[in-house]
């Protein structure tokens, strides 16, 4: 079974959780902000490159789980990281309590998360 739709699920959707790093580090790069720019581009790449290295089709006996939580903690990582290069949460306008959207993101990990690439649907 190919599964091509799972692969480009797992591919696009964690690319579409750091595809905000692109137009951000643009911003800044034309800004003349080149170190902040340079480090979020920076921090894009690495984040496709864990998402390749943890495809699951590449680790079929793995649970999902184990290869979700290093991409979550480069997600929580680049937003703690632009909030930093931002000044503070008061500078980007976002309190405490904004923080409150990112519980649906770990949904997957309820979910998926006891599932591996080889584990039957039912």
């Amino acid at each position: 079974m190919n599964r091509k739709g799972e692969k480009f699920g797992w591919i696009c959707g964690w690319l579409g959780g750091f595809l905000w790093l692109c137009p951000l580090s643009a911003v800044w790069l034309f800004q003349n902000n080149i170190s902040k720019g340079m480090i979020e581009l920076t921090v894009f790449i690495i984040a496709i490159t864990v998402i390749i290295i943890t495809a699951p089709w590449k680790h079929p006996n793995t649970k999902y789980l184990k290869l979700m939580l290093p991409i979550y903690f480069l997600f929580f990582c680049s937003i703690g990281l632009t909030i930093y290069l931002y000044g503070g949460l008061e500078n980007i306008g976002l309190k405490w309590t904004s923080f409150f959207w990112i519980i649906p993101c770990l949904i997957p990990l309820v979910t998926t998360g006891n599932r591996t690439w080889n584990s039957k649907t039912k």
